[in-house]
């Protein structure tokens, strides 16, 4: 199995889903060991700092682009993430003026002065996998379960399109799921030669929705095996687990991002267990989940779930890649 590793400096990262050249080239098999800073750019580093003073308007810097080889438009790029772990022992969030779930911003203004501007430091304890939420008013301090995830895993767009890292779209981009996380395996539809993927924006965790629109962001150091199917491209973003199948849709309002995601899903039990797509619409009102990804960025982001063990035995998903990439993901740590 070959390995590539990778650290980006600072002028190689990467800040939009397609118009960049690609940084390396990789054949499909590759393991990746990636190195990813945190959507600061590692410039908040206090709870004085202030993201409008020390950012010059570069947010969620990305680690990539990769050329996959053999890679075309219509094929499905696999993307198995193995671990997923923090490069540091603190993380930090942020209230951002006219930003946020609960806020007047660019895209809703009101006449209400926007929320202060405030930088929370999280302390990260790698060995009791915690991090410490510390209130800036008060005496408070809990401790919360690590659970490191990306928020970003894209591929360049179609149409010659280049978008903006802070985007999510059926390209991927900046889906900002929770499931994507150690274990996963995130297929994406390639839309170029080469499909240019580039992951970034670690979160140590993130509640769903993403509410003030920063996680406990942080560097991440990251595992990954690339592979690649030809054909049978999703028409949005897929996420597999060992016990779920997931999809994520992303517009606005928030309601049609669960339409795509529900679309997606069905489309997804049809081809994967042939159900017929009204017999896959009546089972998914039965049994689907559907976490808010975020409610935040330009456009939202919204996940179906499925258990798999709701669904028929054997199916046929992406002729059971995941399986085989979590098992070959096993042997490396």
């Amino acid at each position: 199995m070959d390995m590539v590793e990778f650290t980006p400096t600072p002028e190689q990262y990467g800040w939009t889903f397609g118009g960049a050249s690609p940084l390396l080239e990789v054949s499909p098999g590759t393991t990746m060991r990636l190195w990813t800073e945190d959507a600061y750019c590692g410039l908040l580093t206090r709870s004085t700092d202030k993201a409008s003073e020390l950012l010059r308007g570069d947010l969620n810097p990305q680690t990539g682009p990769f050329f996959v080889t053999g890679a075309e438009p219509g094929d499905t790029l696999a993307l198995h993430f193995v671990e997923v772990q923090p490069a540091r022992d603190w993380g930090v969030s942020t209230l951002i003026p006219l930003f946020g779930g609960l806020t007047n911003t660019v895209l809703a203004p009101t006449l209400n002065e926007p929320l202060p501007e405030l930088t929370w430091i999280y302390q990260a304890d790698l060995s009791k996998r915690t991090v410490l939420f510390e209130a800036l008013s008060g005496e408070i301090a809990i401790e919360l379960p690590l659970e490191p995830m990306l928020g970003t895993v894209g591929l360049a767009p179609s149409m010659r399109e280049a978008r903006t890292s802070l985007v999510p779209g059926a390209f991927g981009g900046n889906m900002d799921s929770p499931d994507v996380k150690a274990g996963a395996t995130v297929y994406l539809g390639v839309n170029v030669p080469g499909a240019l993927f580039s992951v970034g924006d670690g979160h140590y965790r993130q509640g769903e929705g993403e509410s003030c629109g920063c996680a406990v962001e942080g560097a991440m150091n990251v595992t990954l095996i690339v592979d690649l199917i030809k054909g049978g491209a999703p028409a949005w973003p897929r996420i597999e687990h060992d016990d779920a199948l997931m999809t994520v849709g992303s517009g606005r309002p928030l309601d049609d991002a669960w339409r795509i995601s529900q679309v997606e899903m069905i489309a997804w039990l049809n081809s994967a267990y042939g159900l017929d797509r009204l017999d896959a619409y009546q089972l998914l009102s039965q049994i689907s989940e559907c976490p808010i990804a975020n409610v935040v960025d330009t456009s939202f982001s919204a996940t179906t779930k499925v258990r798999k063990r709701f669904l028929p035995a054997g199916g046929d998903r992406f002729g059971g890649i995941h399986e085989r990439l979590r098992s070959q993901g096993r042997q490396l740590l």
